[in-house]
């Protein structure tokens, strides 16, 4: 069984969804070959170096799961793209790059976080090509402590600002990205998160029957794709399960 999970955006003002993410580790993930988390784990990191006390227990909880024997795969989202090695060695988890492509259940698989995949929205995709600049990130990790902290309130209140006031296609993805970017990579399965819009789309590539999962995000209620010899189960749980 392998699953996969996105968008927690775990932080202390949500202690029902870190209650409910230890609990599935201790129970679901424990049973599992290996766990993905596709980005915006954390609601907010401004680098390893900052590590609270809260987010070290998430990461010890992890290397707990890891050293069971479940293996962790870890990818950047747009909240948590600061997310670096130190935080990976303490959590015992691989860092995968975005986009990766992965076999799953004896099928090659594309994973994303998703948010490349709104090209429609100009504004975040240069943001996007900034933050991701390798220079940029640079200059990111080595600011003090309080001007990062001041960044990330800032571009938290920015983002929720923009987000209501687009227009609801301009936010989830690029319909005619999807087919092209799966053919590039020879898939018929893309899995991703980010949009918070969870569902099975089916299509066709290269002629060929295909599927977008969209993993859901963790707030009302929890979402997992469980992948098994049943093929891919996509699902809401109740977060005090």
């Amino acid at each position: 069984m392998i699953l996969l999970i996105s968008d927690l955006h775990l932080e202390e003002e949500r202690p029902d969804i870190s209650r409910a993410f230890l609990h599935f580790l201790r129970t679901r993930a424990h049973q599992a070959e290996a766990l993905y988390i596709l980005g915006d784990f954390f609601e907010v990191w401004i680098g390893d170096d900052a590590i609270s006390p809260f987010q070290r227990s998430i990461a010890q909880a992890l290397r707990q799961l890891s050293d069971c024997g479940t293996r962790i795969y870890l990818m950047h989202g747009n909240r948590d793209f600061l997310l670096g090695k130190a935080f990976c060695r303490a959590a015992g988890c691989t860092l995968l790059p975005d986009p990766s492509l992965v076999e799953l259940g004896g099928e090659k698989v594309l994973l994303m976080h998703g948010d490349s995949l709104c090209t429609q929205d100009q504004a975040y995709m240069r943001l996007r090509r900034w933050l991701r600049n390798p220079l940029s990130l640079f200059v990111l990790r080595n600011l003090p402590l309080a001007a990062r902290h001041k960044l990330a309130r800032k571009l938290r209140k920015e983002s929720r600002t923009q987000t209501s006031m687009k227009a609801s296609e301009i936010v989830d993805v690029t319909p005619a990205e999807v087919p092209r970017l799966m053919a590039s990579h020879g898939v018929q399965t893309l899995i991703h998160g980010h949009t918070h819009r969870p569902a099975v789309h089916r299509l066709e590539v290269a002629g060929r029957p295909a599927q977008r999962i969209v993993l859901g995000d963790w707030d009302k209620q929890g979402w997992a794709l469980q992948i098994d010899q049943q093929g891919y189960q996509l699902a809401p749980f109740a977060l005090d399960a």
